[in-house]
């Protein structure tokens, strides 16, 4: 089923919550410019009610690094950037706090996996705070939505879009597989990766994921229809995705390495269940962070601690750092990047005490915003123009020095 036209209330316009006005005295002049539709991922947005955000949010095991901030921190652009059009926001960003990789954490630490887990979130809002990341209206947690992954298991089974086997439920990929256009080398690589791989009794396809899988004494478990057991990871965020925003959303947000599998088993079993295609309007995968060009993780051990660079930055100079270049492209996360980004910064606020007021540059920065997110192109005519322009960036990507504290 494909999205219909949709349309957006003007930036500079909005519609008094008032009784109509009968009679055309009343009627009185008002201004009504165009709408400023959205384009990302070369996709038209123009929600006809709140443009609805999904963000994939954080396996609370460890702290916050620059990989994940990037994410973020772009996510909470959309949603400041809707909001300078006159378009209402619902944003939602996950918590997977029911995964094998905090379970092992957690044990590692001694504690409980979800008592760790609450502590670990605590330390990543509070970076979130520093970088001016506003909480999403939503903020699902996988421990909270077990019902639901149970749901989505008998409505892809009642699909025959699974099968079970041996207490799993196993969700058919091969189509995802193909229609990601990946060959089954790179997919398998990329399936080992994210844990795809592992102990599968009686699975059809090397590609078939666990919508619902058992659980051994030392992972959680829950009561299904297929034994005591947990969700697989792909089914969490697609049922919490639909159970937050509905059976699609108008975009969907994650890392680079997300594309595979995730996002595409995301997807395919949220299609398959409600009926609904696409899942996603439009999908921003956000670039790469790499350190010497290799992908910043845990697993390599390059992190990048959004904690250790605000005690050398401020969380303004961080965010323009992070938002100041393509949105979809890899980058080296180096020292020179941060500082750049505080030059940057005092360029933008002193000359947003200077120039003209002219409204026609100030509807030029935000159409290069709203072009594919285009903060580079934004932020030298800010600096240009100054005045009412370079205050209106200021204000859209949230970089004013208060939101520094934290």
């Amino acid at each position: 089923m494909g999205h219909t036209r949709r349309v957006s209330i003007p930036t500079s316009f909005s519609v008094p919550n008032l009784p109509g006005v009968v009679g055309a005295a009343g009627r009185y002049p008002v201004e009504t410019p165009a709408p400023v539709p959205l384009t990302l991922a070369g996709r038209t947005v123009l929600p006809a009610g709140p443009l609805r955000v999904y963000s994939c949010g954080i396996t609370p095991y460890d702290v916050t690094h620059v990989g994940h901030a990037s994410t973020f921190v772009w996510a909470d652009l959309i949603g400041s950037l809707a909001h300078a059009t006159g378009t209402e926001v619902v944003m939602c960003r996950n918590v997977t706090d029911v995964d094998d990789v905090l379970t092992a954490a957690a044990r590692g630490r001694g504690r409980h996996y979800d008592e760790f887990a609450l502590t670990q979130e605590f330390l990543f809002d509070r970076d979130m705070r520093a970088l001016a990341v506003a909480p999403p209206a939503m903020s699902p947690h996988a421990r909270s939505h077990i019902r639901n992954v149970v749901r989505l298991a008998a409505a892809l089974l009642e699909a025959g879009a699974a099968y079970e086997r041996e207490g799993h439920v196993y969700f058919r990929g091969d189509a995802v597989r193909h229609a990601s256009g990946l060959d089954e080398g790179p997919a398998l690589a990329a399936s080992r990766e994210f844990g795809d791989q592992g102990d599968a009794p009686g699975r059809e396809s090397p590609f078939d994921v666990p919508v619902w899988r058992p659980s051994p004494e030392d992972h959680p478990a829950w009561p299904s229809p297929w034994g005591w057991g947990r969700p697989g990871w792909h089914a969490e965020c697609a049922a919490m995705a639909i159970t937050g925003l509905g059976s699609a959303v108008d975009v969907l947000v994650g890392g680079s390495d997300l594309t595979f599998p995730h996002h595409a088993y995301q997807a395919a079993m949220a299609e398959a269940a409600t009926g609904v295609a696409p899942f996603a309007h439009a999908v921003v995968h956000v670039g790469e962070v790499r350190m010497a060009g290799e992908k910043m993780a845990k697993s390599t051990g390059n992190l990048v601690l959004v904690r250790d660079l605000l005690e050398r930055y401020s969380g303004p100079a961080v965010r323009l750092a992070l938002l100041n270049r393509p949105w979809d492209q890899p980058w080296d996360c180096e020292d020179e990047e941060f500082h750049r980004g505080a030059a940057d910064l005092e360029r933008l606020h002193s000359a947003a005490g200077a120039g003209a007021d002219a409204g026609s540059a100030r509807a030029e920065v935000l159409r290069l915003l709203a072009h594919e997110l285009d903060v580079p192109a934004a932020l030298e005519l800010a600096v240009a123009e100054g005045g009412a322009a370079a205050r209106f960036l200021v204000d859209v990507l949230k970089l004013r020095e208060a939101t520094a504290s934290a």
